[in-house]
């Protein structure tokens, strides 16, 4: 029997459950269910690997040294030395912090609550939770997901200032700044186009008046300003310049626009044509299709905040139009304002056409939360992006359509697990195969290196150079070096072709029987060498 006093608590804690709105909760539980869920699916892609390469170096020289031509600040790579020396070399260890930004992105959606209303925010941070874009890009070590978390927070803390005037967004605004910066150089579109949005916004007032338009008074101190300014600048100095052992790192904070001004108009490899967000987002992101038709709707909607973000959002999905180098994994930093938008939408239709639009508004989601899961749990490395090198139109067809995945962008293979789950199984059972002698006979192994860091006699060899003795205990071959290197090997090999990724030749993989022969039980050697003299 119960006894009174523990009834009595149970029932506590029952009403305080029902009084809690569970809402939010669940919204940020199933984005975080869809980022965690099998996060090591997929092998890591050509960026994970190099980023991961960088992190070794980093264990290596005590500091990321930044060069400007990279393209990307130094924030991600001391984040992921963190990570990586407290887990080791792993998928998790690389991919975990990207996938906490991702889930915390979605709490920082819900955040805009005072400024667009609480179910727009919720419909908007549910957009996001089951994005296939969001999702896909959540489960990737990579730096875009960095830039939409310090968007949000900058946006978030200007539209605070506007309308609250507190230190508090004042700190939003400055970190968010100052995280974009230490992210990546494309900062400095969604800082110009954040301000253009503010001068438009005001016109958008000017015709059509919103309540909310005045700028409220600022509790905020001038000393305040100078601590979140003097704690922004310091750890931009902090990063850019190597932890203090690098300072021509802090000149890459202008040096970098030279060389990206130019890679954004040639394209450099990853051109695309003005139209491909909006083909992205035909594909994946309808909700975000919705909102960008529909955005000059929200002139008629009295709240000035959803028409600057609806400005803002329109204004950066045109600005990364122009830029001629365009990688599918942009589309989670413009995109973002235009979820607020389709939430906005969605709730300010006239009454007689509510019931229809709540309807057609769950199968949008509902169509969202298909595309993710058939694309993060499915598709995520066996489907390739559509062939912009051979094809500038979309595809031909319904079919092709539906078969094309552009998010799938130049990603590795599975083949790679041909490679590395065998030496893994060697190598976790006995540590001493950590020793076995590698080569990488062809062009562009990533994310090899990295996947391999642990194997200390591994050797890399591009365009014509050889080891001076081409038996190994195991080996990777592009495709045009195979004769000349096994007309120099005397040992016998299993072998099989592993393909890396899109757009590169097959190569031809060799484990040496000596030592694979336990892995490989009855299986007969398919290359055996010259015998030696």
């Amino acid at each position: 029997m119960i006894s009174p006093t523990i009834g009595s608590r149970v029932d506590d804690m029952l009403a305080r459950a029902r009084e809690i709105d569970w809402t939010p909760w669940i919204i940020v539980g199933l984005g975080a269910f869809l980022r965690f869920f099998l996060l090591g699916i997929k092998p890591p892609h050509f960026d994970e690997g190099i980023n991961g390469w960088f992190v070794d170096q980093m264990v290596k020289s005590g500091f990321y040294r930044y060069d400007p031509t990279n393209y990307h600040g130094p924030l991600h790579f001391y984040i992921l030395l963190v990570c990586q020396t407290l887990l080791g070399r792993n998928l998790w260890a690389i991919r975990l912090p990207v996938v906490l930004a991702s889930i915390f992105s979605i709490h920082l959606t819900l955040k805009f609550e005072p400024f667009v209303g609480r179910n727009v925010s919720r419909l908007a941070a549910l957009a996001m939770a089951v994005s296939p874009g969001f999702v896909f890009y959540g489960r990737y070590s990579i730096h875009e997901v960095w830039l939409l978390l310090f968007s949000l927070l900058f946006i978030l803390g200007l539209l605070g200032l506007w309308q609250r005037g507190t230190v508090n967004y004042l700190w939003c605004a400055g970190m968010g700044l100052a995280g974009m910066i230490l992210t990546k150089e494309t900062y400095i579109i969604h800082v110009g186009c954040a301000l253009i949005a503010g001068f438009v916004t005001w016109m958008s007032h000017r015709i059509t008046t919103t309540p909310d338009a005045k700028l409220v008074k600022q509790s905020w101190t001038y000393l305040d300003l100078i601590v979140v300014a003097g704690t922004g600048l310091a750890v931009i100095i902090f990063f850019y310049s190597g932890a203090f052992m690098n300072w021509p790192g802090v000149t890459g904070l202008y040096k970098t626009f030279a060389a990206w001004f130019k890679t954004g108009s040639q394209g450099a490899g990853h051109e695309k044509p003005v139209y491909y967000w909006l083909q992205l987002i035909t594909r994946y992101e309808q909700p975000v299709l919705v909102a960008l038709v529909l955005a000059p709707l929200t002139q008629t909607i009295r709240n000035l905040s959803l028409r600057y973000l609806a400005i803002y959002g329109v204004g950066t999905f045109l600005a990364y139009s122009i830029v001629t180098y365009k990688t599918p994994w942009c589309i989670i930093s413009i995109v973002w304002p235009l979820l607020f938008i389709f939430g906005a939408l969605v709730l300010n239709m006239p009454d007689q056409f509510r019931r229809a639009t709540y309807a057609l508004t769950a199968i949008l989601l509902a169509i969202s939360l298909g595309l993710s899961v058939s694309l993060n749990f499915f598709r995520c490395s066996t489907f390739n992006e559509f062939n912009w090198k051979s094809e500038r139109s979309a595809p031909a067809n319904v079919g092709q359509f539906f078969a094309w995945e552009p998010y799938v962008y130049v990603q590795t293979y599975n083949d790679v697990w041909k490679l590395t789950k065998p030496l893994l199984r060697l190598a976790k059972a006995n540590p001493t195969y950590y020793q076995l002698v590698g080569h990488l006979i062809r062009t562009s192994t990533y994310p090899l290196p990295w996947m391999l860091g642990d194997f200390t006699k591994v050797g890399y060899y591009e365009h014509n150079n050889m080891p001076d003795k081409l038996d190994g205990d195991f080996l990777v071959v592009q495709e045009d070096k195979i004769e000349e290197v096994e007309s120099k090997l005397h040992d016998t090999y299993y072998t099989e072709p592993m393909t890396i990724r899109p757009y590169q030749d097959t190569s031809k993989l060799y484990f040496n029987t000596k030592v694979f022969y336990k892995l490989f039980p009855g299986r007969v050697p398919e290359f055996s060498g010259k015998p030696a003299k």
